[in-house]
């Protein structure tokens, strides 16, 4: 039996190296689109890769949060219309899609974790840019999964625990904000879990994070703690900290929908990052 061809778009990205990985032990062919060659705005480059596959996984998306703000056609051609067109190409080949969206849909406002039924309302170029993706998707009448992420860290990427690893490198006090609470989400729980909508074929959309919350300070903590160096580390504010790029406070994903579907209870961010960490 000839193996399944999944077309990873974006696929040098954190998680889709991560996710590569996992399909090509559950035996798929993994073919790999990104750039330069691959371009996720062009049609032809589209066409070809979705022609050429069983699955189709998005992995592709402007991330940079701030940049976005003067850079929203770019943001909004390569998250919203890209995404768009690959879901009508879609449609007429008779593939389905897993595309991931973010937790900067929501304003952060809510007072509990958001579940899929919640109300978006972003607070950035980045966010509107991605709900504008997912809408678009959503209105091509394609077969798709969206999983929502947050909070995203792995090995193959730069990233908040990255970040904060350098910061304590440097031997001065780290200023962590501790008014945004979310989870910190794993690539390789990621990985796992769209497996598993890939193997199914899933359809809809899900919010996906580790289990538990925390804010970016006790995230902080919580990492210094298990390093061999002190750090001091301190509490601020969002607020004191004015970034180009509004974020929402409160992350806070409700799971139980595609916990529904998963054979095993979603690890907590603590285990997955004592794993992580573990592996530096």
């Amino acid at each position: 039996m000839a193996k399944q061809i999944a077309a990873v778009l974006g696929g040098r990205g954190m998680l889709a190296t991560e996710l590569t990985a996992a399909l090509r032990r559950q035996g798929f062919d993994v073919q790999i689109h990104d750039l330069p060659e691959f371009d996720i705005s062009n049609v032809e480059h589209l066409r070809q890769a979705v022609d050429a596959a069983d699955v189709v996984i998005n992995c592709a998306a402007f991330t940079n949060v701030d940049g976005a703000e003067s850079q929203s056609e770019l943001a909004h051609r390569v998250n919203a219309e890209a995404v768009g067109r690959l879901g009508e190409i879609a449609r007429k080949s008779g593939k389905w899609v897993l595309h991931y969206s973010t937790d900067f849909v929501f304003d952060g406002r809510l007072d509990r974790p958001y579940a899929e039924t919640d109300a978006p309302n972003p607070l950035s170029q980045y966010g509107k840019s991605k709900l504008a993706g997912e809408r678009l998707l959503e209105a091509s009448g394609c077969a798709y999964c969206i999983l929502r992420l947050q909070w995203t860290y792995g090995p193959n990427g730069n990233h908040f625990i990255t970040k904060l690893l350098k910061r304590a490198q440097s031997g001065g006090p780290v200023s962590v904000v501790d008014d945004q609470v979310g989870a910190p989400t794993a690539t390789a729980e990621v990985a796992k879990t769209s497996l598993k909508m890939v193997e199914k074929r899933i359809t809809g959309l899900y919010h996906f994070a580790n289990a538990g919350y925390a804010s970016r300070y006790d995230v902080a903590a919580f990492v210094f703690e298990r390093l061999p160096q002190r750090v001091a580390l301190n509490r601020c504010r969002t607020a004191d900290y004015p970034a180009p790029a509004a974020r929402p406070l409160n992350s806070r994903f409700d799971c139980r929908k595609i916990q529904a579907l998963l054979d095993e209870p979603i690890k907590s961010w603590q285990e997955s990052m004592e794993q992580y960490l573990r592996q530096l």
